[in-house]
């Protein structure tokens, strides 16, 4: 059932009332309700959500989902095979996982405790088992161009039959006009229709210039994802998915820090002692990830005090010393790093190399590129200069 119009409960805020969502030229929207009442944050991350997952699909002809929290994704990925360590870290080790399943499976599990409540994207029909992994995590809502009879069942159980569940038409396209208002004034762009493709990595600067196709694949993933993702922005990414995503910092580095920390979180979690805590049954997933995160912190010592361990542990847990999680992280290797736009100085390159980036694409443009291709040089990484910034606000 199309419509013109969608009333919402209020908008970024309780106290903006009077929200809705409309075709400027009196059209039809190309969005379908079929279950819950989504908001205004609801639908802006829905509509970036769906256009990253869409041009994922585009570019590498694999199903893609996203995940995403207050306009940025937490994570995004592509259908790749899973390790069984994977499969354990993102808790489905116990399900049997279609191709669009693993996508979000992955998307998720890339940061777990940014994506909880999140806005799920999906590139293909939501089957029963996309379904099945959504009803059992923390979300407010997906978007997709179609559901299956069983997997839409399974969704409208989900929170007491409040769940958001969003059927977008897969044929619109959007005037390439697009317009904002801030403050009352109204801003004007053609639409960011550029389209990422391997052909952006022709321009390799690097002494070393071999970019493998896997590699050139989770570039492609890093770029799509900061398309619509809010700048400044860097991504890591390894397999198909992003390994971790720093949005919206004044600095580069300061991106390239937090999506590296980031990253080192995500492989931190494969340390074996990490995959043995002892975890009490009772302990739900959400508070599992706090925990894990904590305990791979520098605060490991307030998890481990008496009358706290006991809280989540069945006994008291082993501690991971800095020396073992250097050494851990220090065995990364075969991370792609994107960039939505030019690298100013080699400190980025450093801190990248810490998380195991061996693969850079970015735009390129500075006035100190000399030293950020010196510096790639220096730990015989391949950079791809793409001359396409990415900012998205």
């Amino acid at each position: 059932m199309t419509m013109k119009e969608l009333q919402l409960k209020y908008g970024c805020n309780p106290n903006q009332k009077a929200t809705r969502v409309y075709m400027k030229n009196g059209g039809d929207l190309p969005l379908e309700v079929m279950n819950g009442r989504p908001g205004y944050i609801n639908l802006l991350d829905a509509l970036n959500s769906y256009q990253l997952v869409k041009e994922l699909k585009a570019a590498t002809g694999l199903p893609a989902a996203a995940s995403f929290k207050h306009v940025s994704p937490a994570g995004a990925a592509v259908a790749v095979e899973m390790s069984d360590t994977l499969k354990k870290i993102y808790y489905v080790d116990d399900l049997e996982l279609s191709p669009l399943a693993g996508a979000y499976a992955c998307a998720r599990g890339a940061d777990r405790m940014s994506s909880y409540g999140d806005f799920v994207a999906l590139s293909d029909t939501c089957d029963a088992a996309t379904a099945t992994l959504l009803k059992r995590e923390v979300s407010d809502g997906v978007i997709a161009p179609g559901y299956t009879e069983e997997a839409l069942k399974i969704l409208k159980e989900k929170r007491q039959g409040s769940y958001c569940v969003l059927k977008i038409d897969a044929a619109y396209v959007p005037a390439v006009p697009e317009h904002k208002e801030v403050f009352g004034v109204t801003f004007e762009q053609d639409r960011n229709n550029a389209v990422i493709t391997k052909d952006l990595f022709a321009v390799r600067p690097t002494r070393n210039k071999e970019i493998p196709e896997s590699a050139q694949r989770d570039l492609l993933v890093a770029l799509i994802t900061l398309k619509y993702t809010q700048s400044n922005s860097v991504c890591y990414v390894k397999d198909g998915m992003t390994i971790g995503v720093g949005a919206g910092q004044q600095s580069r580095v300061h991106c390239t820090r937090l999506a590296g920390n980031k990253a080192d979180v995500w492989w931190l979690r494969q340390n074996p002692k990490v995959l043995a805590l002892p975890f009490r049954d009772d302990i739900r997933r959400p508070d599992r990830d706090n925990t894990i995160d904590v305990y791979i912190s520098d605060d490991w010592e307030d998890v481990l005090a008496d009358g706290v361990w006991q809280q989540f542990f069945t006994k008291k847990p082993e501690p991971l010393t800095g020396r073992e999680k250097k050494e851990w992280v220090a065995q990364l290797r075969g991370v792609a790093l994107g960039s939505d736009a030019f690298f100013p100085f080699g400190d980025n390159i450093e801190r990248a190399h810490r998380s195991g980036v061996e693969y850079i694409a970015q735009a390129g443009g500075s006035i100190r590129d000399d030293n950020v291709i010196e510096t790639c040089d220096k730990y015989n990484m391949a950079m791809a200069m793409t001359g396409l910034r990415l900012f998205h606000h």
